[in-house]
């Protein structure tokens, strides 16, 4: 499978009217970013239509839409085909920083991955921890949207990135041979979104990462040893015990909610359609949510499966599929080496080999 970026670079007005960078990478292929990957580039960059910066007076006035689109939801309005990373304009004061690490999606069904990061000046860490940051599965979705735009507000001295990895991305990591397990995919994401902020520029003293289950001291010998001179806590809920990290994942759960409550269903194949012929309540996306049970039963097509929306690595996807979907059938005809098959007929009609027998196919010389 080849890979073709596509990096966006912008430039945006702050609300000092300076100017700051904005860029989005695309990868259209589901390879891994490990920590071998190369740094991003601005090599080949585009206008997006819309600035980023142009935070509403008050929560409620506030569309995420006027944060996300053309910036961290580069697939509004079109189907989410491949995993990309969206960089929030770079700070521009004075190191070194602090940065948050944190994800939104790891157990649903449906949907993306995100990973976010933010990150904050050392010497303005006291205001950060002001602005009222906090796990995100404590807050609402209204508050969680308000505190993007908090975050979004302050470009001199706050920045966020996420990393959005595709369904269909995560499934094809988890069924490959070897198999990239879900918590390989979540480091190498980590890995790959520290690296671009450092790419940008920024110095970092110290990061803080929500932990994944318990293996909290591999994960900061792994982090330690990809970026010497940096130092690494990971702990479990820092999302509740450090406000950089309630800042990553406010970051990270309004990208995954707006993309997956806006999903363009790539299987519709006419855009223009007033309608998807896939039910529209999915509920929590979660396997033991029976709204989700009955969405991915009636989302099933038998002989194709589910839409890219489904995770069909998921157990939950398995079972439905060999439920409900249309039984295949796969022929062996043993392990003979396949020079011995060109040179025998034993045990096989002379003008017709196993597969064509057992599937009962026959040559006509005419229709």
């Amino acid at each position: 499978m080849t890979s073709t970026p596509q990096a966006t670079g912008v430039s945006s007005s702050t609300p000092s009217g300076s100017t700051s960078s904005i860029t989005v990478s695309a990868t259209a292929s589901c390879a891994s970013a490990s920590a071998s990957a190369p740094s991003l580039t601005p090599s080949t960059s585009i206008e997006p239509s819309i600035s980023t910066n142009e935070v509403p007076a008050s929560p409620s006035d506030f569309s995420i839409s006027s944060v996300l689109d053309s910036a961290s939801l580069t697939h509004l309005h079109f189907p989410l085909t491949s995993s990309y990373t969206y960089h929030a304009p770079i700070p521009t004061a004075s190191g070194p920083y602090i940065l948050g690490v944190d994800e939104a999606g790891r157990g649903p069904v449906l949907g993306p991955l995100v990973y976010g990061v933010a990150y904050v000046a050392e010497s303005e860490k006291a205001r950060m921890e002001g602005m009222g940051f906090a796990d995100s599965k404590t807050l609402d979705a209204a508050r969680r949207e308000a505190l993007l735009a908090t975050l979004s507000s302050a470009p001199d001295v706050l920045g966020w990135a996420v990393r959005v990895i595709s369904p269909q991305c995560l499934s094809a990591g988890m069924l490959r041979r070897p198999p990239t397990n879900l918590n390989e995919q979540s480091r190498d994401a980590t890995v790959l979104l520290i690296r671009g902020v450092l790419a940008r520029g920024v110095q970092l003293s110290a990061v803080f990462v929500d932990a994944l289950g318990p293996t909290a001291a591999y994960e900061v010998r792994l982090l330690s040893s990809q970026f010497p001179g940096i130092k690494f806590t990971v702990a479990n809920k820092a999302d509740s015990k450090f406000k950089i990290v309630g800042a990553a994942s406010v970051a990270a759960k309004v990208t995954r909610d707006a993309l997956l409550e806006g999903w363009v269903y790539e299987e519709d194949a006419t855009p223009a359609a007033p309608t998807s012929r896939f039910p529209p309540e999915r509920g929590s996306g979660y396997p033991s949510d029976p709204k989700t049970k009955a969405w991915l039963v009636a989302a099933l097509e038998p002989t194709f499966g589910f839409p890219r929306a489904v995770r069909f690595s998921w157990a939950t996807s398995k079972v439905l599929l060999d439920k409900h979907a249309h039984a295949v059938k796969w022929t062996d005809e043993g392990d003979a080496a396949l020079t011995a098959a060109f040179n025998s007929v034993a045990g096989r009609d002379k003008d017709r080999c196993a597969v064509t027998r057992e599937l009962g196919v026959r040559s006509v010389g005419a229709l």
